[in-house]
């Protein structure tokens, strides 16, 4: 159901500049008032239930080598009303259908000294405000630079956030839980333990922003459809309260490079009472396009296990060899190296995943390091390429290729780039075909190191067009993407489906390179994955890094309970089963539910959270009856009271509990959990205990 209603108002010359303009959400709980401040400067507010949660906020872009900018001396020339209602169905999901219904409101303005255009569009929807800057065809602004844009979220209080400081590089950071005013002087506390460096003001941070006033309103701040542009930071003016956008530079330092017509992404702000609500919204779906990709019968969500952790641990190598010298792309002789025994990508080891993929039901199994170079590119050469086609001597890609085919098991390539993008760019259809010519349907692509060869940002406007390059052209080969250290995702997944992770955060190898906090996992379903999944890649059993490798003293902040709710909490259809073989072995009965816990859903049932605390979701399996639950807690021991509600009425199920023993603790005993089995029906009630950097996880099956 599609319902679309424009109203126009052209305003007359006899007629007095008009410059208030008023939108109204669809259920009316929300008000966004538009204006045109005296010396002609746009500016907006937002209202929630009878309470202002932005106040006066000033729109505009500044631009590079112009006389005159886009922020002030505009006035009214036309104004445009719409609501639009319709339903669509994603390819994959938290939910089998998606409302998207909203008002709209399009102010033209006019500058007058030049003689410039633009059009800010607002979308008003029940949970929230989207808002973007249009620049249509018009014969004074084609081509411009923008210098910095200056959009304000003006806050009403000294709210507290959860945030991760300003980077143009890397959103690998543990969140801050702080009031406003004290960004300033914690932000150089939260870099100090992080590879990259803060990159501009002490007082900025990134999105998705989560905020919370003193009389409990959830307010979220991000965007929608970074697409052609930079990504947007927020730099805080904290004696007034007021976030201003900071777009991430280019290599020269400009803003963006456009032409018309062309428009911004959205920027957009979440608003509830209910901390659930911010987890249940799409509006950052909504605010992007339909699907382009016409045939998705070949887009299929994933649970795979990998030749990863013990890498990532230390255990094992990338490389094939540790003292191979600095050579040349294309005139290396591997067979003459002498392997350093730790290198994991080899064809017996890699077999073995394969036959515990097979075992326990897994679709897939990813290989890194299977091909030539790493040597090079970490010990030796920081501007080294990779082909991305040919493999180490011990890696048989044509008999891998069978072996899991004869198993019923998929390939996952993975591509990493070193950073040398243009690199890539020449080598993505050979690639891409090889993966097609070699039974692989989905690519973990990485971009780890100074992005080359102009030393850019990993977040500006031209590498943000080289990641969208990447995912258009693995549709043309029927490709699933998984990109790591590229830009945090903005809902593009609804456009194309083939984007079925994403890292962009701290995900779970900083367990292994010394620790996140606890509560971590309650912060990300918050602000992460506002924009869309993250390839997070929980399951760890083995809190201990020390017994993978003696020279890692890691600990995992978490207890096999937490890691089991992830899988629910933590929404992807990429879901990853980190761990190595042999501690699943250790666990098979807590391992039974990463076995059966599904990766696509026809229903999503926030029951309780509070950011930084604690999450609690029920999920719904595609195509079936069963229900899937998890719960991560986080430092303080937590009783949930679960209520089963959400199942169909007269119907029983039988209820598996995955849970923190009495005695639990992330880190005295994070291997301590107990198992039940339970009747239940959609009367039943559950009263469960969380301990510190605990959960649990609940399978629940109709009992026919």
């Amino acid at each position: 159901m599609k319902q679309v209603i424009f109203t126009s108002l052209l305003w007359l010359a006899f007629f007095s500049p008009i410059k208030a303009q008023q939108l109204k959400s669809p259920n009316g709980n929300f008000v966004m008032d538009f204006n045109l401040q005296s010396d002609g400067t746009p500016s907006y507010n937002l209202i929630y239930k009878n309470k202002v949660v932005v106040k006066s906020s000033k729109l505009g872009l500044e631009l590079k080598d112009d006389k005159k900018s886009l922020l002030d001396d505009f006035t009214i020339v036309d104004t445009k009303t719409a609501t639009f209602d319709e339903n669509w169905k994603p390819v994959w999901g938290e939910v089998a259908s998606i409302r998207n219904h909203y008002n709209e409101l399009a102010v033209t303005l006019n500058q007058k000294i030049t003689d410039r255009k633009v059009i800010i569009r607002f979308r008003l929807f029940d949970d929230g405000l989207g808002f973007r800057y249009e620049f249509p065809s018009q014969k004074n602004l084609t081509y411009f630079v923008i210098k910095e844009e200056r959009t304000q979220f003006a806050m009403t209080g000294n709210h507290t956030a959860f945030w991760i400081p300003g980077d143009y590089d890397t959103q690998e950071y543990d969140y801050t839980k702080s009031k406003l005013s004290e960004i300033r002087g914690l932000s150089e506390k939260a870099t100090t333990d992080n590879v990259s460096q803060r990159s501009f003001s002490p007082t900025g941070v990134q999105t998705s922003l989560m905020l919370k006033t003193a009389d409990g309103i959830y307010i979220n701040l991000h965007e929608a459809a970074l697409i052609n542009y930079s990504c947007m930071h927020l730099n805080l003016d904290d004696k007034n309260m007021i976030f201003q956008s900071w777009l991430t530079p280019d290599a020269r330092g400009d803003k963006g490079y456009m032409q018309a017509p062309h428009h911004s992404p959205w920027r957009t702000i979440i608003v509830s009472d209910d901390a659930t609500e911010i987890l249940a919204s799409k509006m950052t779906l909504n605010l992007n396009d339909p699907n382009k990709i016409e045939d998705t019968s070949w887009i299929k969500p994933i649970k795979y296990i990998g030749v990863w952790w013990e890498m990532i641990t230390g255990k094992s190598s990338w490389a094939y060899t540790d003292d191979f010298p600095t050579v040349q792309l294309g005139i290396s002789d591997f067979s003459k190296a002498k392997p350093n025994g730790k290198h994991a990508a080899n064809n017996e080891k890699v077999k073995t995943y394969i036959d515990f993929a097979s075992k326990h039901g897994f679709d897939a199994v990813l290989v890194e390091g299977w091909n030539e170079g790493w040597e090079d590119w970490f010990g030796h050469s920081k501007d080294y390429v990779f082909d991305f086609v040919t493999p180490y001597p011990d890696f048989d890609v044509k008999g891998i290729e069978a072996y899991a085919k004869s198993k019923k098991v998929k390939m996952i390539m993975h591509h990493e780039t070193s950073g040398s993008v243009r690199n890539y760019e020449r080598h993505m259809d050979k690639a891409y075909q090889f993966m097609k010519d070699n039974g692989y349907d989905a690519v973990k692509s990485g971009y780890v190191g100074d992005i080359m060869p102009r030393g850019e940002n990993h977040y500006s406007q031209w590498i943000v067009n080289h990641y969208q390059y990447a995912l258009e052209k693995a549709a043309e080969y029927k490709i699933m993407i998984n990109a790591h250290e590229a830009v945090r995702p903005t809902g593009i997944a609804r456009t194309y489906p083939n984007l079925i992770g994403n890292e962009a955060a701290r995900g779970t190898e900083y367990q292994a390179f010394g620790g996140s906090k606890p509560n971590h996992v309650t912060v990300l379903p918050f602000t992460r994955l506002v924009g869309g999944p993250m390839d997070y890649t929980p399951g760890i059993f083995e809190m201990d890094i020390s017994k993978l490798n003696p020279d890692n003293k890691s600990h995992v902040n978490s207890t096999i309970a937490n890691q089991l709710a992830l899988y629910v909490t933590m929404y992807s259809p990429l879901q990853m089963a980190a761990d190595l073989p042999e501690n699943y072995d250790r666990f098979l009965d807590a391992f039974q539910f990463i076995k059966d816990v599904a990766v696509d859903w026809s229903d999503s049932k926030y029951l309780d959270a509070e950011p930084g605390e604690y999450v609690t979701v029920a999920r719904k399996a595609k195509g079936t009856t069963s229900w899937f639950v998890g719960n991560v807690n986080g430092e303080t021991p937590r009783t949930s009271i679960i209520k089963f509600d959400f199942l169909d009425k007269g119907k029983k199920y039988e209820a598996t509990v995955y849970a923190d023993a009495k005695d639990a603790h992330y880190k005295t005993k994070p291997q301590a959990y107990t198992i039940k089995k339970m009747t239940v029906s959609s009367k039943s009630k559950l009263t469960q205990l969380s301990a510190a950097g605990g959960g649990f996880a609940i399978s629940i099956i109709e009992v026919k």
